[in-house]
């Protein structure tokens, strides 16, 4: 992409019909550049409706994305979980695409007392199965394991870019409010460029061209991510993070997942749009 553009995950909570096509406009209307769909609980567009959206997104210039199904975990202990959790990734991946998205968010596993490179295994072969069918129906999508918010999940930045350097078809999508809760750390401007450093570093200055970045307020305890809030009810530096991507040059889509959304998406531009470079890249 050629700039960073903001948007909310999911249909902006101002737009009068909660429809995806509504959504579309009325963030277009907001002067915001993105909306991701949320199909969290499942894929509620169908095939028909699929082409009004990818209409209403190029006639708006919105970016869309979609966020698959929470009910995913491909180290699942039963097999027929990890068949469903194949087949709910390709469902969303199929509707994306016919809507004109080509980034699909997803939450990949469950560590389930299992050890981290055990269950990163366990993933990448799943993945790669889920891959090669997309890749054989010709599929232009790109999947984006999430780095999640909490200890018990898999989803380190490491684990992460690891999977994205090794299969082709992966790209990340960094959530740094997520990394935040995680750690207890990662939450100052040398912090968020050191991440976008290793980005750099594992799969190439490419990646920072075309990023998928999750941003909200956390709350969070010893074991990670309790729940979002809004980012100036939170502890989190948003504005050394947008400092680190002008600093960057990075490009791609930031999506807001603050409970205000469309606020928060809007502040998040706003501020980003108001600086100015600072310092060049590290390396």
């Amino acid at each position: 992409m050629r700039e960073l553009v903001f948007g909310t995950a999911g249909i902006p909570r101002s737009t009068k019909q909660r429809s995806t096509v509504s959504g579309i406009e009325r963030a277009a209307e907001l002067g915001l550049g993105a909306m991701e769909m949320e199909f969290v609980r499942g894929v509620n567009i169908t095939e028909a409706i699929a082409s009004q959206v990818a209409e209403a997104a190029n006639r708006t210039g919105i970016t869309l994305s979609a966020h698959a199904p929470y009910y995913i975990n491909f180290n699942a202990h039963q097999p027929e979980k990890i068949i469903a959790s194949q087949q709910r990734l390709l469902k969303a991946a199929r509707i994306a695409a016919l809507c004109g998205a080509r980034n699909i968010v997803f939450h990949a596993a469950f560590y389930l007392g299992d050890p981290p490179q055990q269950t990163y295994n366990t993933v990448r072969k799943y993945l790669s199965e889920t891959l090669n069918q997309l890749k054989g129906e010709s599929n232009p999508v790109w999947l984006r394991p999430e780095v999640t918010g909490r200890v018990s999940q898999f989803g380190t930045v490491d684990e992460i870019l690891n999977l994205c350097a090794e299969l082709e078809g992966l790209a990340p999508c960094i959530d740094f409010a997520h990394w935040h809760a995680r750690t207890g750390r990662f939450n100052s401007y040398p912090e968020f460029a050191a991440t976008l450093e290793q980005i750099k570093q594992r799969l190439g200055s490419t990646a920072l061209d075309n990023m998928h970045v999750h941003i909200s307020g956390i709350a969070y305890g010893e074991k990670g991510e309790i729940k979002h809030l809004n980012l100036q009810e939170s502890d989190l530096r948003y504005t050394e993070l947008l400092q680190a991507f002008k600093d960057y040059d990075a490009k791609g889509r930031v999506i807001c997942e603050s409970p205000n959304l469309e606020e928060d998406a809007q502040l998040l531009q706003t501020t980003y749009n108001s600086l100015s470079k600072t310092a060049p890249p590290q390396g």
